[in-house]
């Protein structure tokens, strides 16, 4: 057992979820316990074989589900029996044999510093097998994390992490399957608990020998109503309730250095995904007819969901009159009359100002997303390409 605080290793649990893993479960269980005096096992409805027979002659705890409810709720209940068993902390490591289990002892000193932080495990892509799915769900989670919390970690979609049970037991979920580990992240920052990365290695097997609970539609399904949950609810201008007293959000400092202040908003979400999201967004917003409010809303927008505020404004001006609204306006005409508005005139246009309006509206919700598709694709294409560009013409260092 490696050396780490012995008050630590009194309070933290290995957390071990399984379900269908009897080709890796024992080993993985094996290898958690030679790296911390308690593991707990979550047996979540497997049929493939019984866990408790695989593990028996390991000192562990095993609880049971009795069917399949999925890798969230197992994280939960392993988190209740926890913090009734005296425990703080916990880590969970997957029993598919992705992780390898001395890579527990990375987090052991940042859990020593402070019980309000959760610490996430980021794999490393540089080896074999890595499947596409899983470098571009990372990217596409990393992106929501960000927009919904401000926060960045660079792997969210890792299972390896580290939870403060007390905390985790107070906040209340809607997904209990793959979805969770998305919400309990975003959650957990609103809760005011500190997001932490370690780096890890990873193992992915041959795609003909891999093993996987995750199930491609239903469960991106389940993502994408997460995400669309979380998204709007931090659209709403309503605070969060606090487990953890933070710090104040804004240095007011700061407004005595403009310049540092615009260096800030210029970097803010300035990866070509960060980018691309909030040219996308920005547009969208300014197609629609929000009379004489359009950079407020976009502000406002821009600020709940942490994109680049200096692209999201600018980016409206693509939409000013005459031509976008002229354009919403004939396409919500044609919806509704099955021709289009060739009589453009101070009738037709001012004087029947609420039909045009809500025209405009219903042309809008054709038009916005088009516009903000093909921004967000242009601004994602330059932005790679002049990153690129950067980066090959940094001059290099001679032998």
């Amino acid at each position: 057992m490696p050396q780490s605080d012995p008050h630590l290793q009194d309070r933290l649990w290995i957390v071990v979820p399984v379900f269908n893993n009897k080709g890796t479960v024992r080993s993985v269980v094996a290898g958690c316990r030679s790296m911390a005096k308690h593991v707990l096992v979550v047996d979540d409805g497997s049929t493939d074989a019984d866990p408790a027979a695989l593990l028996a002659d390991l000192d562990i705890v095993l609880l049971k589900h009795e069917k399949n409810l999925g890798k969230g709720a197992a994280i939960l209940t392993a988190s209740r029996a926890i913090e009734e068993r005296g425990g703080t902390y916990m880590i969970t490591i997957d029993a598919d044999g992705q992780h390898d289990p001395r890579d527990l002892a990375r987090f052991f000193p940042l859990l020593q510093e402070s019980d309000a932080r959760v610490v996430v495990g980021c794999r490393d892509f540089n080896t074999d097998n890595v499947p596409a799915s899983s470098r571009f769900g990372r990217k596409f989670a990393n992106f929501w994390l960000k927009a919904e919390t401000g926060c960045t970690i660079d792997d969210c979609q890792s299972g390896f992490r580290a939870y403060p049970v007390r905390y985790l037991n107070q906040l209340r979920f809607k997904g209990s399957r793959y979805d969770f580990e998305a919400e309990v992240l975003a959650k957990a920052a609103w809760a005011g608990l500190e997001l932490l990365m370690v780096p890890i290695s990873v193992h992915y097997p041959k795609p003909e020998e891999r093993v996987s609970s995750f199930k491609p539609v239903l469960d991106n399904l389940r993502l994408t109503r997460i995400h669309s949950m979380l998204v709007g609810r931090r659209l709403l201008p309503l605070p969060h309730k606090k487990l953890v007293k933070t710090g104040p959000g804004f240095d007011l400092s700061l407004l005595r250095h403009p310049g540092k202040v615009l260096r800030m908003l210029l970097q803010e979400n300035a990866t070509p995904e960060g980018l691309a999201w909030s040219a996308a967004v920005g547009l969208f917003l300014a197609v629609l007819p929000i009379l004489f409010a359009h950079s407020l809303v976009i502000l406002y927008v821009a600020l709940r969901l942490n994109l680049n505020k200096v692209v999201a404004l600018n980016v409206q001006h693509l939409a000013m009159p005459p031509f976008v609204p002229a354009l919403c306006i004939e396409v919500g005409y044609y919806m509704r009359h099955g021709q289009w508005l060739t009589d453009l005139s101070f009738t037709t246009v001012f004087a029947q100002f609420s039909s045009r309006l809500y025209e405009w509206f219903l042309g809008s919700l054709v038009i916005a997303p088009v516009l903000a598709v093909l921004i967000g694709a242009i601004t994602y294409i330059s932005a790679t390409v002049i990153n690129k560009l950067r980066y090959t013409n940094v001059p290099k260092e001679g032998c």
